[in-house]
């Protein structure tokens, strides 16, 4: 897998996991939308509100760790489609939802489904692609998602505060999620299953034929190109076990810390842009106008990302969009004019998908296959506890001392993130996952 040439099915692959990602994000910024509309329109404000935009993020937390696992033991192709359709079902509950104690229900168990969704996704591109593209095809699939950033920033400036045929436009926004996520699943039933996790599992022929369709020829073709057979273990990988070795013991601690601060800074401007710009004056159109712009940033971030996973160390690129996003969300929360605003709110934007892209790359690299999404998956759902947690400590200091601490508050917790990364994180550019993970 690691020396194959791209071909169609790594572009079929890239394709299928960024639209489904593209779902993944839509459900997170989506918290932000409905939560404006709802404060705006029916003045739901304190505990509630609060509630409603940590609702999601909980689900996210046991679906990250419980499907992390689940791709390890059913396989990754499995998990995905389970993931889709679980979300699909519960979003459209929340479309219907006649209040908002079924609402917050609706939005916990919708974000059960999507939380596994990067965890498997960061896994099966890990598993696929080969070696000298694994960067670059991984960041066209993120990139892919993140065109639903401003997708979704349009899609509520023009349904936020008005009905079609009589539905409200935030309960219309979930129903596109939920349709959304079955065409996804659609596709995803087309694609094989990661031939390592075949591999690892003991269905070698399985594997075999895998392997076939990512190298589009005849398998005397493929071993030609240095594959080697792999030998299943005799019995499933205990994760407790593998991951209390080293390397791997300290590289789970220090993905843990990452995961628990990093939200600060990417969440706590994505979700609550929209209210900062509220509580400083500014109407919700002109919010959502502002926050829609900005929100442009993402795509484009996760864009100029591409180039640089393969040019630079990815360790060393975490750390640097880190610092970015600091930078620029800081001047975002004390610009005064429109222009800077956008602008600022644009540059914070697009260094957290900058960012994004890095660490999604990089933290499924640093774990063996027969554990990845399980670490991946434990890992990655303290970001989304923490992403919980968010609304109950940002928002709080929002309104009692204004967006210039708020902001403050993140610079702390983002000079944590590097500061666990800089001295713990393994270098993987250009190395194959045997030689990152040799144990």
């Amino acid at each position: 897998m690691d020396n194959l040439p791209v071909g169609p099915m790594h572009r079929r692959v890239v394709i299928a996991v960024g639209l489904g990602l593209f779902f993944e994000v839509y459900e997170i910024f989506l918290s932000s939308t409905i939560s404006t509309a709802l404060k705006t329109q029916y003045g739901l404000g304190g505990t509630t509100l609060q509630l409603l935009m940590a609702s999601s993020f909980v689900g996210m937390f046991f679906g990250a760790a419980i499907f992390g696992r689940m791709a390890d033991r059913i396989g990754r192709r499995r998990a995905f489609l389970v993931n889709l359709v679980w979300f699909s079902v519960w979003s459209l509950v929340g479309a219907l939802a006649p209040n908002p104690a079924i609402l917050v229900a609706a939005r916990f168990m919708a974000g059960v489904g999507i939380g596994a969704e990067y965890p498997v996704a960061d896994s099966y591109l890990s598993d696929v692609l080969p070696k000298a593209h694994r960067g670059r095809l991984a960041a066209w699939a993120y990139t892919c998602s993140f065109l639903a950033v401003p997708a979704l920033g349009f899609a509520s400036l023009g349904l936020t505060g008005r009905s079609v045929f009589g539905v409200e436009g935030w309960r219309l926004l979930l129903v596109i999620g939920a349709a959304g996520a079955l065409l996804v699943m659609q596709m995803r039933r087309a694609l094989p299953e990661s031939p390592r996790w075949l591999a690892r599992v003991g269905r070698l022929e399985e594997a075999q034929a895998a392997l076939r369709r990512f190298e589009g020829a005849d398998i005397h073709e493929v071993a030609d190109i240095g594959v080697r057979p792999v030998s299943a273990p005799a019995k499933p990988t205990n994760p407790f076990a593998r991951l209390s070795q080293r390397p791997y013991r300290g590289r789970l601690a220090m993905l843990a810390v990452f995961h628990l601060f990093q939200p600060f800074g990417y969440y706590g401007f994505g979700t609550l842009a929209g209210l900062v710009l509220v509580s400083r004056g500014y109407d919700v159109t002109s919010s959502l106008l502002f926050t829609a712009l900005s929100f442009l940033g993402y795509p484009i971030g996760s864009a100029l990302s591409i180039p640089l996973l393969k040019l630079f160390e990815r360790k060393y690129l975490v750390v640097a969009s880190v610092a970015a996003m600091a930078l620029c969300g800081i001047v975002f929360a004390v610009v005064s004019y429109p222009a800077l605003i956008v602008l600022f709110g644009f540059l914070t934007t697009a260094a957290s998908n900058v960012f994004s892209n890095f660490y999604h790359v990089y933290q499924a690299e640093i774990f063996p296959s027969d554990v990845r999404a399980t670490a991946v998956g434990w890992t990655y759902s303290v970001s989304r506890l923490s992403s919980a947690v968010l609304p109950f400590v940002l928002i709080p200091v929002l309104d009692m001392y204004g967006a210039t601490v708020m902001f403050g508050v993140v610079l702390v917790a983002l000079t944590l993130v590097i500061a666990v990364v800089l001295p713990l994180g393994p270098k993987t550019t250009g190395r194959s996952l045997d030689e990152i993970n040799p144990v």
